[in-house]
């Protein structure tokens, strides 16, 4: 029976070694949800038509678009900041926003709170169907043929047509402020929405079409 009594004894042990090895094995992490950007806006169910545009338009949630400019020294690298950081940093052009990005963080704050007013839809939706429309396809460039410059039509990459997007949208919006009694949320709020239809209204719509017509002009 004393044999017996101790087969236990021996059990407990193994049993309590056992126990911190399956504690300490990794456990998989549930990915984040619920997060919307400043508090409202959700990015779930956001469509990208164009497939070249695609990878160069960072929709993961944040809350906050403020990564105090980590990517800034690594090349290509704002292709993974968040599309609306890129916004807010575009507006920041002129020597009346360099450097205010709190100006400009609640300018476009004030624009998505007006584009969801009037759409009655996901701004973040427009946005990107904005960015799509305004992003030319094809620009000019300069070849040299001995002293002789001659102009040249080329296809835009899709990192290059989400930059003149987005500048010229951002340029749209602080040309029409200039000097007029809109606030520059108002603006912006009606350069992404101008832009959203493929409004020829749009700056920026505008700017695409010039773009492209010398570049026809050039083939």
């Amino acid at each position: 029976m004393d044999d017996n009594e101790q087969k236990p004894e021996q059990e407990e042990p193994t049993a309590s070694a056992e126990a911190p090895d399956v504690a300490q094995a990794p456990q998989p992490v549930p990915p984040v949800s619920g997060i919307k950007l400043f508090g409202k806006y959700e990015f779930d169910d956001l469509v990208v038509k164009d497939v070249g545009m695609k990878r160069y338009l960072d929709l993961t949630p944040v809350a906050v678009p403020h990564t105090g400019g980590k990517h800034a020294v690594r090349q290509f690298a704002k292709a993974r900041m968040n599309i609306t950081e890129r916004l807010i940093n575009n507006m920041m052009r002129t020597e009346k926003w360099t450097g205010k990005k709190l100006k400009a963080y609640k300018a476009v704050e004030g624009a998505l709170d007006i584009v969801a007013k009037r759409a009655s839809s996901n701004p973040l939706q427009i946005l990107i169907d904005a960015i799509q429309n305004a992003g030319p396809r094809e620009e000019v460039t300069r070849l040299q043929y001995g002293g002789i410059s001659v102009p040249k039509a080329v296809d835009v990459a899709p990192s290059r047509r989400v930059d003149l997007a987005l500048r010229n949208i951002c340029n749209g919006a602080l040309e029409s402020s200039h000097g007029s009694t809109k606030s520059i949320s108002v603006c912006l709020a009606e350069e992404i929405m101008l832009a959203a239809k493929n409004d020829m209204n749009s700056y920026s719509i505008a700017k695409k079409e010039e773009i492209e017509r010398v570049a026809a002009s050039a083939r």
